[in-house]
């Protein structure tokens, strides 16, 4: 049976450990001492090299070469059993198969036992944080104090999961996700070695596609190849599941000319070609990262073809950022919504409506007064004089939701909406802020989830003597948004959007505005919100 690559590949020398120089250099660092550990965790993501490196210890501590720089020699008898797998000393445990506290009390009993081969008798325990609370509080003792020829090495990709107290007792190393540039470095070594043809797209393409995990990327390199031909772009596409650049290029175009049936178009293509939706989506996303990158100064940054940032450099000088910030938002919102949804194209189809630009009327700019207790809405059209719809302090909900619907109802053509009122607020209004209330929300949403989520459960939103006025239900949701960082971030998007830097104030309100004069809260999908998209006017009433 021909063994798999990335077990064919598997670093057997320190110095074949890839981008992970910060824990190797240490561990040999204590070899040449002779000061290695009793018990170590590596922790990181998968394929990045923690059971190799467990397993190159155990070489080290047993390797029988007299120069301690050049353990593992890899060519001892030790080095080589460890190699084919009959080294008695070394014990490799899945957590996962062997969770329960007899399992780990069976271990502590025969830990006791002398090596058989090595010095050294080395326990490398897989996915540790598969055991339950029982079998860790087994472990405990013999991780404190185990006999000297014992050796723990624990492996995790779920650190948070680790008891306190077993971390206190191990020498902590934290493996990295693997660059792409030297994924495709090991890639293209590889395939030299083992006669593969491949382009320089394609290993690109599959070192993206593993997401810094080495052994992914040497397992699909390993399927592209069992097709015994030419690893080219096209093919690992095709083998893949993932979409072309084109159909990419092809949405951002649609998202730029605002173009509806050239997205739908895109997205119903990209999918009945076979490609993954969820991938199609982070392809989404890690283009529109890429034109983030670009427009922040960080070219150097991207991985991508001499083409595709030609693309890139136009579609860049076409976006605005902020509206760039809410695409990527939006299309990295969708990639976990996929998980759950029974349409695959239903959440990329949501995605790309919801980035695309509304015909949005200019911000007005005129003077700002105080929204007070009485409000008139009126509209002016030709011919006889409509009638105000008029919104009285605390009228009932279904009577304002009746309101609303009339206001809604068709109209002749307005005359631009105008706003009377005296005094000056400065130049962003309450009704510039309403306005772009969306907008602000889903910026700030694909920044701070949770500073959109109070923004959603406000109950006032009022600009006054330049200040942008808040108000909530209670003291709870009132202080939880004047967290700094909530209220950096919304102020952030506010400037980006409206060019203007207010500094937001947070009350409690119940019904009454600070005054008591009357009712001050306006809902975004109230009734003088909807007049005032309309073409309506706010005056104020004696």
């Amino acid at each position: 049976m021909t063994q798999a690559l990335y077990r064919k590949w598997r670093p057997r020398k320190w110095n074949e450990v890839v981008a992970q120089e910060h824990v190797v250099q240490t561990l040999r660092n204590a070899i040449n001492a002779e000061r290695v550990g009793h018990a170590y965790l590596f922790s990181g993501p998968r394929g990045t090299g923690k059971t190799t490196t467990a397993r190159l210890l155990a070489k080290a501590v047993n390797c029988l070469s007299d120069d301690l720089s050049n353990r593992p020699c890899d060519e001892c008898a030790n080095c080589k059993a460890v190699n084919e797998g009959r080294f008695l000393d070394l014990i490799e445990i899945d957590a996962a198969s062997n969770t329960s506290v007899e399992d780990v009390r069976d271990l502590r009993d025969r830990i006791n036992y002398s090596p058989t081969d090595g010095r050294y008798k080395v326990y490398i325990i897989d996915e540790v944080h598969m055991l339950s609370t029982a079998a860790f509080n087994a472990l405990l003792k013999t991780l404190e104090e185990p006999p000297p020829h014992a050796i723990f090495i624990l492996a995790t990709t779920e650190v948070h999961k680790i008891p306190a107290t077993v971390l206190s007792r191990c020498q902590r190393h934290e493996f990295r996700r693997i660059p792409v540039a030297e994924t495709v470095k090991t890639l293209r070594g590889i395939c030299t070695e083992e006669g593969i043809e491949a382009d320089d797209d394609a290993l690109l393409l599959i070192s993206r596609q593993s997401t810094g995990a080495l052994r992914d990327a040497i397992s699909l390199l390993d399927q592209l190849s069992s097709t015994g031909k030419s690893i080219n772009l096209e093919l690992a596409q095709n083998v893949l599941g993932t979409a072309t650049n084109q159909l990419v290029f092809d949405l951002v175009d649609a998202l730029v000319n605002n173009d509806p049936a050239l997205g739908m178009v895109s997205i119903h293509k990209a999918l009945d070609s076979g490609s993954d939706p969820r991938q199609y989506a982070r392809q989404v996303v890690e283009y529109l990262r890429s034109l983030l990158l670009m427009q922040m100064g960080n070219e150097k940054a991207i991985e991508a073809t001499r083409d595709v940032k030609t693309r890139m450099h136009a579609h860049s000088e076409r976006i605005e950022l902020n509206r760039l910030i809410e695409w990527v938002g939006l299309f990295n919102e969708a990639i976990g919504d996929l998980r759950t949804t029974w349409q695959p194209s239903l959440a990329l189809e949501v995605a790309f409506a919801r980035c695309l630009n509304p015909k949005s009327q200019p911000v007005n700019q005129s003077p700002e007064t105080e929204i007070p207790a009485n409000v008139s809405v009126t509209h002016k059209v030709d011919g006889p004089t409509a009638k105000p719809v008029e919104v009285e302090p605390r009228q009932p909900e279904t009577e304002l939701r009746e309101k609303a619907k009339a206001a809604r109802e068709p109209q002749p053509e307005p005359e631009p909406a105008e706003v009377e009122a005296t005094g000056s607020e400065g130049s962003v209004t309450t009704q510039d802020v309403m306005a772009a209330w969306s907008r602000i929300r889903a910026e700030v949403k694909a920044r701070r989830s949770q500073a959109e989520a109070l923004l959603n459960s406000q109950r006032l939103v009022q600009v006054k003597g330049g200040t942008l006025v808040l108000g909530f239900q209670s003291e709870t949701l009132k202080s939880k948004m004047e967290n700094p960082e909530n209220i950096e971030v919304t102020r952030r998007v506010i400037y980006n959007l409206l060019n203007a830097d207010l500094p937001i104030q947070c009350i409690v309100v119940i019904g009454k505005d600070a005054s008591g004069t009357g009712e001050t809260s306006i809902e975004p999908d109230g009734l003088v919100n909807t007049a005032i998209n309309l073409g309506g006017k706010l005056v104020h009433r004696d």
